[in-house]
């Protein structure tokens, strides 16, 4: 009985040792910025003073479908004080869609009806109250912060949306074709944007710029480094990450990695992507993105080619992001290393041969340790990031600077968005007249036999400066700030460095059987895959190189699409990060071997737990 006794005192003892640990984490202060009062409606328009919120998320809100602009200030204050409370009760009063006649698109009146003539319905928002739920392992959800996001006058948004349409303007160019002339003219728009040119410049740097604002700022880009990362591998290699494309060599070795399966037990799943149709994007006609505004359920209405195709292009990473099952890069880059026998970090126990140790690794620090942990971080990165989200930031989505830039474009002296005049006086006019063309020669597609055109309102230009979307629905139905694909990435691509030796080279055997380096790309047609690591000087690729690559990959793909910034990926892969070291901490706790970890972080640094 006392033995009995002594370890239900031990794992009573254990869990609060742990909850102890969590307790003393310094609950950060939650700043955002300024914006969500600042911009106001002008004294001859209805709700005269009241906030306008154009700097502000409001999608699924009622818009007014002349301007796309939120229709009345206290349906914003109701969606507030919903997301405080975060019961279901109050979230049921927040008005939904466009209210006209009732929270349903009417065929005539908003979205085009479905392909049976059925009204389309609306999108309900995504997990509003996550961010005020508790959890029993990790940093509280409130624990870990964010910045404050670019505001809508900073020269860090005229980048950030100047990299937004030239990702969509670029986005049927293979990655292995990045010296095509249209990357090269991006390269030269976005090194011209103010905030690129601070470094560029040399010198001091503004006094106003905070420390958060220092870190992001970007040198000037060349081809090899536009549209990547920021994380140490990022720029080495092709933009791809190994684990992205390669698979492991499976049972019975009767795979290639570059086959590109990755063997889940006795199956396998294929690298390759299901592609759709090159040079088709969305909601560039004003009337479908108001609908989009209003919460129009457009899903499901890209068209895709015939067959599948390792990723290839932007538009396949946009693809990949829009179904993926969130950990589904990290679950098979986990598998990848595991089949290749990626030796895991030196200070983990139980890695001498079997005569010396005794016991092999499995339950814990083995493969079915690592492979639930990758998981596991996974839905606590999203609660976390859910609270800046809806809570603290609700920073207004690229498609809706889009109709910003739009509205006031054919509007310029209309006082209630006056306060966009210094982004678009900031903005490159030739990219926007590039963006306008797109637009344009999307807008005479037909949809089946039905034109375009036939979506426009009397007198509405075809030519529009709307940020093409690769999606039809546009962005998830949650405010930007910050990004649930890059917090999962981040969290997730931490415990893989935590548990596996992130110097190491990989290295695949040849035709001899000698362990030589590698670099695959998918061929021009995306039906395989060769190696070009003599393209990088024989300079094997890394672990930890690869593992932040497939990070940026994930995260970036988001922007690729058109439903992110830049600093949406920057910040949330750090916040992320936080999430997975404070679960690692706290499970420490509840092993009794000493054992140490090594981390590598986005930042350089090393942290040891």
């Amino acid at each position: 009985m006392a033995s009995q006794y002594n370890r239900f005192t031990e794992a009573y003892n254990v869990r609060l040792e742990a909850a102890t640990l969590a307790k003393n984490r310094p609950h950060p202060i939650h700043l955002a910025n300024t914006e969500e009062l600042r911009y106001r409606r002008p004294f001859d328009c209805e709700f005269p003073g009241q906030p306008s919120h154009i700097a502000s998320y409001t999608k699924g809100l009622p818009h007014d479908p002349k301007t796309g602009l939120l229709i009345k200030p206290n349906d914003f204050q109701t969606f507030i004080r919903a997301l405080d409370a975060g019961d279901e009760f109050s979230i049921r009063e927040v008005p939904l869609g466009p209210q006209i006649p009732e929270p349903r698109f009417i065929s005539g009146i908003a979205s085009t009806p479905k392909a049976d003539g059925s009204p389309t319905d609306v999108r309900a928002w995504e997990s509003m109250a996550a961010g005020n739920t508790y959890d029993l392992e990790g940093p509280d959800a409130h624990a870990v912060t964010m910045p404050p996001a670019p505001a809508l006058d900073s020269k860090e948004l005229v980048y950030e949306i100047s990299e937004s349409y030239w990702m969509a303007l670029v986005r049927d160019v293979p990655f292995t074709r990045f010296d095509d002339d249209v990357v090269r003219d991006a390269v030269r728009s976005l090194n011209q944007t103010e905030w690129i040119r601070f470094l560029a410049k040399g010198g001091p740097l503004p006094p106003s710029l905070s420390d958060a604002q220092r870190k992001r700022l970007r040198k000037p880009f060349t081809i090899d480094t536009v549209f990547r990362g920021v994380t140490k591998g990022d720029l080495e290699g092709p933009y791809l990450s190994q684990f992205m494309l390669i698979g492991n060599s499976g049972i019975a070795n009767g795979n290639k990695i570059e086959d590109g399966f990755v063997q889940y037990g006795a199956h396998r799943v294929d690298q390759k992507v299901r592609a759709v149709e090159d040079g088709r994007d969305y909601m560039t006609t004003f009337k479908s993105f108001v609908d989009v505004q209003n919460g129009a359920d457009v899903r499901g209405r890209e068209v895709y080619s015939d067959g599948f195709r390792f990723i290839t292009t932007p538009r396949d990473l946009a693809t990949y992001v829009h179904f993926d099952a969130l950990y589904q890069a990290y679950l098979n880059a986990c598998l990848i290393l595991l089949g290749m026998k990626v030796p895991f970090d030196k200070g983990l126990p139980f890695q001498l041969d079997d005569d010396v140790d005794k016991q092999q690794t499995f339950a814990t620090f083995g493969g079915p340790h690592i492979l639930s942990l990758v998981t596991e971080v996974a839905t606590r990165a999203l609660k976390a990031v859910r609270f800046q989200k809806y809570n603290v930031h609700r920073r207004l989505r690229p498609e809706a600077v889009g109709g910003l830039i739009e509205y006031y474009h054919n509007n310029p002296d209309s006082e209630i968005v006056a306060g966009v005049k210094p982004l678009y006086e900031a903005l490159d006019k030739d990219m926007l007249n590039r963006v306008s063309m797109h637009n344009e020669s999307q807008n005479k597609l037909c949809d089946g036999d039905v034109p375009r055109m036939s979506d426009f309102e009397d007198g509405e230009s075809s030519a529009t400066r709307l940020l093409p979307m690769a999606f039809p629905e546009g962005s998830p139905m949650h405010p930007s700030y910050g990004a649930g694909h890059a917090a999962v990435a981040g969290a997730c691509v931490t415990v893989l460095k935590a548990f596996f030796d992130h110097g190491h080279e990989l290295r695949m055997p040849d035709e001899n059987g000698n362990m030589v380096p590698f670099a695959f790309v998918p061929t021009r047609d995306g039906q395989s895959l060769k190696n070009v690591i003599s393209e990088y000087g024989n300079k094997p690729l890394t672990v930890e190189g690869e593992l932040n690559k497939v990070c940026s990959n994930i995260s970036i793909g988001r922007n690729w699409a058109g439903v992110h910034y830049f600093t949406d990926y920057r910040e949330s892969i750090t916040l992320g990060e936080k999430i997975a070291i404070g679960i690692l901490e706290e499970q420490k706790l509840t092993y009794g071997e000493n054992f140490s970890m090594t981390v590598p972080l986005f930042d350089g640094t090393v942290y040891r737990i």
